[in-house]
């Protein structure tokens, strides 16, 4: 191994090799504020194994990302290190920069609910704070071991996004990071495998395996024809995680009380400002629970988050009521005649503000759409072929997203009266 490189040992990947250049992006405040951002959020509150933190994802991905560049380099002939490689791999490493507190938590929940508080919508998710960082954190090299051009920062921020009409390069690269086309990437092949290790499951999905058959053709990422079913495996780990993980209903209480917390303590952090401010998101982790918890108590600004906090601790938590499994002829279903106004308006002492409800669409990344329909594969003489579900298994699935709506209560003590209309009208 060259002194300049470092090796890191995962107990995912196992050794770990990082050159020069992107140890020099390792190193540093951006980048090591990743360790104190959970990979899973709130998960960490119902599975106690799930412990593990952007930092170490963000490694793994980087990894595979090489992995997977430079096998194909070899198989199209290209040997030597070039601009192209690095910047894939440096999107692969920066690609979650931008995640707040408790990751999909601060995008997905507090960022949207602060829109409806503030009365605009705020277009912010964390693709966007990573784009941002990787800027703050390409400035802070001095010099940096690596020269990127503007066109060089471009391409990377258009392969963390998966926009492949952003750049001039080479399509197929465009399929290793997030792939847009259909959702088969080193993102999900890292936090597939380190989710299961850290809340103590199995997957059958092998990712190595997968990308030991990948092939490059037409400028796009295809497998061999005998890795479908294996592919298929992959993304029904991704909806069992979250089927059964990251919307667990408990996980999910909690997730509405960070919420909570954080977006009655906007008036004293003002998030909707810090998201477009490097110096001060850099700053933003998981800690911002203990700030709120041990803030001075006569702080009445952070009153309400504090009682919520201490809530969290002492696990008085959200109440779930009931869910329902939506059919998918049940039109009637939506979100205009199953919302908070409407339980509150039927319940008994209700008001809005008790009732959360919850809206899930579960799927396999792609929405209604089965992905492997827009995968290609290859056959031994290397034939580019597609594959139909019926081709080859009569036991995959015939649908490809279910949506889901779960009630929960703020308050226990009112969870019957909103049972009740739950009742009528779900069952």
């Amino acid at each position: 191994m060259f002194q300049e490189e470092k090796l890191i040992n995962d107990p995912i990947h196992g050794y770990m090799t990082f050159e020069k250049w992107a140890v020099e992006f390792i190193d540093t405040n951006e980048f090591q504020r990743l360790r104190d951002i959970k990979q899973l959020g709130a998960s960490y509150y119902v599975f106690p194994g799930a412990c593990h933190n952007r930092f170490e994802h963000s490694l793994g991905t980087a990894h595979l990302a090489y992995t997977l560049t430079k096998k194909l380099y070899e198989q199209k002939g290209i040997s030597k290190q070039d601009k192209d490689l690095e910047c894939v791999t440096l999107a692969a490493l920066c690609h979650d920069l931008g995640h707040g507190p408790f990751s999909h938590v601060f995008d997905n929940e507090v960022i949207p609910q602060l829109g409806k508080v503030l009365n605009h919508e705020i277009k912010w998710k964390h693709e966007n704070g990573s784009e941002m960082m990787l800027d703050h954190l390409y400035e802070s090299l001095e010099p940096p071991s690596i020269d990127l051009t503007t066109d060089d920062l471009k391409f990377i921020k258009a392969l963390i996004r998966g926009d492949r009409t952003e750049s001039e390069r080479s399509p197929y690269l465009f399929d290793i990071v997030s792939n847009s086309r259909n959702s088969i990437d080193v993102d999900k092949f890292d936090y597939l495998a380190r989710d299961c290790y850290y809340i103590g499951r199995k997957s059958l999905f092998d990712s190595s395996r997968l990308m030991k058959f990948s092939y490059v053709k037409d400028d796009q990422i295809m497998y061999y024809h005998k890795e479908c079913v294996n592919i298929y495996e992959m993304f029904h780990a991704r909806y069992f995680l979250h089927k059964r993980i990251y919307n667990h209903r408990v996980t999910r209480a909690i997730n509405f009380m960070i919420r909570d917390a954080l977006v009655k303590a906007n008036s004293k952090y003002h998030f909707e400002q810090i998201i477009y401010d490097p110096e001060k998101y850099i700053k933003l982790n998981d800690s911002i629970l203990y700030e709120i918890e041990y803030s001075d108590p006569n702080c009445k600004e952070l009153e309400d988050s504090r009682n919520i906090v201490k809530r969290i601790r002492q696990r008085k938590l959200y109440k779930f009521v009931n869910e329902c499994l939506i059919p998918k002829d049940r039109k009637g279903i939506t979100k205009g005649n199953l919302n908070e106004r409407e339980i509150a308006n039927c319940g008994k002492d209700l008001v809005e503000e008790d009732i959360i409800v919850d809206w899930q669409d579960l799927n396999y990344a792609k929405g209604e759409k089965n992905p492997v329909e827009s995968v290609k594969f290859y056959k031994k003489n290397f034939k580019v072929i597609k594959l139909k579900p019926d081709e080859i298994s009569y036991l995959f699935p015939k649908q490809y997203e279910e949506k889901i709506v779960r009630i929960y209560s703020r308050y226990p003590e009112k969870v019957t009266s909103i049972d009740i209309f739950v009742f009528f009208q779900m069952m």
